[in-house]
């Protein structure tokens, strides 16, 4: 009306407006008359997400958010999650995200993490899409890898994994590789003419350790899963997509 505010409302106002600041959602119960009660919602940080992000980090991952929370809600997520408020996309729509995860594809590969219907078209286009296994069953359809229990600090260790699990088959087949190319010319006597040979049982005992080598670093692996300290799989210094 045309009366100037009481002090109780005056400092409903001013409580409102520094939860706002705090990106939370204000609501008033008002009577007609006055206010008779504030109060505000808010998203919390789910436990680990900020570990995941530092972990992600560690990896050399540039990390963003996709949301559809206003954006001063969603910066002070972020925030709370040590993403920065320049990697933040607020209140954007399903084909937001989609074009989002477009425009990230221009300067290197895409990893997206989602749950929900909305992120079902942003988790397809991505080079590769990660559900939680609590979500919905669109994203889990949607997506390539399932993180079955719906922890994000999954997603840092399978990245991690999967890059160690290239890194050692380079190494098995640059060894199988080199090994064949000098063993298998001296088992078929190719330098017997400069007086250099392979028995042929030893060529193939040699066979033999060439295979179990492939398959006992292939093993390493298995140590991998047993690795609780993330400083133990979080690789130093390399550099991923986005």
């Amino acid at each position: 009306g045309d009366q100037p505010p009481t002090q109780s409302q005056t400092d409903a106002l001013e409580r409102a407006k520094a939860w706002s600041q705090e990106g939370k959602t204000v609501l008033f119960l008002w009577d007609g008359a006055c206010v008779l009660a504030v109060f505000a919602l808010a998203d919390t940080l789910k436990e680990g997400s900020a570990a995941a992000v530092k972990a992600m980090d560690g990896l050399g991952l540039e990390t963003y958010m996709l949301t559809g929370d206003n954006r001063a809600c969603a910066e002070h997520i972020a925030a709370q999650a040590g993403i920065c408020a320049e990697h933040v996309y607020a209140e954007v729509l399903p084909e937001d995200k989609l074009a989002a995860v477009k425009e990230r594809g221009k300067t290197g590969s895409v990893a997206m993490v989602g749950d929900g219907i909305n992120d079902s078209p942003a988790l397809k286009e991505a080079d590769v899409g990660f559900a939680m296994g609590n979500g919905t069953d669109i994203a889990i359809e949607s997506a390539d890898v399932v993180l079955v229990n719906g922890d994000l600090r999954t997603f840092p260790k399978a990245i991690a994994l999967a890059r160690r699990t290239m890194r050692i088959i380079r190494q098995n087949l640059f060894w199988a590789f080199f090994y064949n190319c000098i063993c298998i010319p001296l088992a078929a006597g190719c330098f017997a003419s400069l007086g250099v040979s392979l028995n042929p049982m030893i060529a193939s005992a040699a066979m033999s350790i060439s295979s179990l080598f492939v398959v006992g670093n292939a093993l390493r692996l298995t140590r991998f899963l047993r690795e609780k300290d993330q400083k133990q799989w979080l690789p130093q210094g390399e550099k991923g997509g986005n």
